[in-house]
């Protein structure tokens, strides 16, 4: 069992090296949204781009949900990134699938969750990656408080393998499961000469204190 998930966390990881949805880039770091400068950037939408490669991710997707969460009833995705990744994984399971706004929207019902929802349905949420967790969180928060969901856990393409998501989603008992992670895209990256010992010791250095790294003093974080 453990080794068909180390495979299934080395193809996932080809296909995101493959097709560039994660970049590797230490000596020119990226920024996010928060103001954290990072070497590793994702953006698991051009997985929709490429067929096969779609294919075999939500085939993978599909077959956690199968082990992990037997008793799912529906599929949510995170807006926005998670919302067509669940609609494929809800379609190959045939279950009801929802999706949750970052926020109510401000006109209309003033719906925070998309779709129907019954209390107490077994849900699974789908996102595209996880770092801080926090907009797992919250949209977590929202399908158990407003949805009156029973949340399984949750499950993503990808984690960047922050021990404070680790620390976040244990505090607030929600299982979660990834189809690969930092470690296994770094370490093929690595063997495959995509970057040097060097550039592995730099994101190895960002990975254990990204809000702090290559930051001033001063810097403010989002």
């Amino acid at each position: 069992m453990e080794e068909g998930k180390t495979e299934i966390k080395r193809q996932v990881a080809t296909i995101l090296l493959n097709i560039q949805a994660l970049l590797l880039r230490p000596a020119d770091p990226f920024t996010w949204a928060s103001g954290w400068r990072s070497p590793v950037y994702c953006d698991n939408r051009l997985v929709l781009a490429y067929p096969d490669e779609r294919l075999a991710v939500i085939d993978a997707f599909v077959q956690l949900i199968q082990t992990q969460f037997q008793s799912a009833e529906a599929i949510a995705g995170v807006a926005t990134a998670g919302i067509a990744h669940a609609a494929l994984i809800a379609s190959k399971l045939t279950l009801p699938m929802v999706y949750v706004r970052p926020a109510p929207k401000a006109h209309g019902t003033g719906k925070r969750i998309e779709g129907r929802l019954l209390k107490n349905q077994k849900v699974v949420v789908v996102e595209d990656l996880i770092s801080t967790g926090k907009s797992s969180l919250q949209a977590i928060e929202a399908l158990r408080n407003e949805g009156e969901a029973d949340v399984l856990g949750l499950v993503s393409i990808f984690n960047y393998g922050f021990p404070q998501a680790a620390e976040l989603f244990k505090m607030n008992d929600v299982p979660n499961f990834s189809l690969t992670d930092f470690d296994s895209i770094a370490q093929l990256a690595l063997a495959n000469g995509l970057i040097s010992q060097q550039d592995w010791a730099t994101i190895q250095q960002w990975q254990a204190d990204p809000a702090n790294w290559m930051q001033p003093a001063n810097a403010q974080q989002g």
